[in-house]
């Protein structure tokens, strides 16, 4: 593997037109790019200029369409709700579709900004991707973060609607989310024109008249197909954590995101379609948006999203036991995960 890394590091670096050239073409295009590689006004590169594509196309509606419908995609795990569930390509292509209906009944189109302020489950997926499938910027804020973190992204982003649920769950603790947001908007002088929340039954959320709406109000809608945008349209905006500073907003563009995830699958994870993919993270950071959400589902995985304590301080025994239980090929976690599992079997 070594020499394989070796060589593949040489030409990204000597040849990178020729290299990622021929990494885009493992993926689907509406139009293929004009120019893999736009260094003209530098340190400005421009990625897979002149190409057209769907994230969202991509993650799900490819897969449904050639064969791999009724393939999992998502395992849905949650110790802290002690719930278990599976969804194929095909039920979350038409979930998002009908998500991204929902979003344009409400006045999104493509460019605008919806912020994603949620726990792990699987409305939060659906609604980035979703977001991805009509051309919108998802901004996911980290649940944990409280009103403050959550109102200066709002304020920066300036989002059409934000999409929360009206509580996340920490091991034995509730959290309500909607004095956190509520606290937010009224910190901001900028306001999203809706909130829709999910309801949780561990405690529901009192709706907001004029401005909050029920996700099943939202999924009550016509589903959409994808919206074709440029390989360097803005895909998704994330902001650093704030702790230098104010929080810095991030932009990813989908080409070159959708090139490089796809390729890291097999050559830097050596995983297979159609086996499963753990990335015990959270949606609310890089390594969420990328290996639990869009790579796995880019390459035809099974990816799992898993509530609880898999980050800090982890059980152990839950990741042992999702292992098993889901049959994961690829675990990818931070190394306080391993040190935790060390610590109970060293062997």
């Amino acid at each position: 593997m070594s020499g394989e890394y070796e060589k593949a590091f040489r030409e990204s670096v000597s040849d990178p037109e020729r290299f990622w050239g021929r990494a885009a073409e493992n993926v689907q295009w509406y139009h293929p790019p004009d120019r893999v590689l736009s260094s003209d006004n530098p340190p400005f590169y421009r990625w897979f200029e002149g190409g057209v594509l769907n994230s969202c196309y991509n993650a799900l509606d490819y897969h449904a369409e050639n064969g791999r419908g009724d393939r999992v995609a998502l395992i849905y795990d949650s110790p802290v709700t002690k719930t278990v569930k599976r969804y194929t390509y095909r039920d979350l292509r038409d979930l998002v579709a009908h998500c991204a209906g929902g979003l344009r009944q409400r006045g999104v189109v493509k460019g605008d900004r919806v912020v994603i302020y949620m726990p792990m489950i699987p409305e939060a997926v659906i609604a980035m991707l979703a977001c991805a499938r009509i051309g919108a910027i998802h901004s996911v804020v980290f649940g944990g973060f409280a009103a403050r973190e959550l109102a200066a992204r709002i304020e920066d982003a300036k989002p059409r609607i934000v999409i929360s649920a009206s509580c996340g769950i920490e091991v034995n603790r509730i959290i309500a989310y909607q004095p956190l947001i509520d606290a937010a908007i009224d910190l901001c002088t900028y306001k999203p024109e809706t909130c829709v929340i999910v309801q949780r039954p561990e405690l529901p959320a009192i709706l907001r008249d004029g401005r909050d709406i029920g996700w099943d109000t939202l999924m009550d809608a016509k589903a959409v197909a994808c919206v074709p945008v440029l390989a360097t349209d803005p895909l998704y905006l994330l902001y650093t954590s704030g702790t230098t500073g104010k929080p810095k907003g991030v932009i990813r563009d989908n080409g070159g995101h959708l090139v490089a995830l796809t390729w890291s699958m097999n050559n830097i994870y050596g995983i297979k379609p159609g086996e499963v993919y753990w990335a015990a993270s959270d949606i609310g950071w890089v390594v969420g948006h990328s290996y639990i959400v869009y790579a796995p589902l880019f390459y035809g995985c099974t990816t799992i999203l898993y509530e609880g304590k898999s980050v800090g301080t982890p059980d152990a025994g839950a990741f042992w036991r999702v292992i098993a239980e889901h049959g994961v090929s690829i675990l990818f976690c931070a190394p306080t995960a391993f040190r935790a599992i060390r610590k109970e079997d060293p062997q």
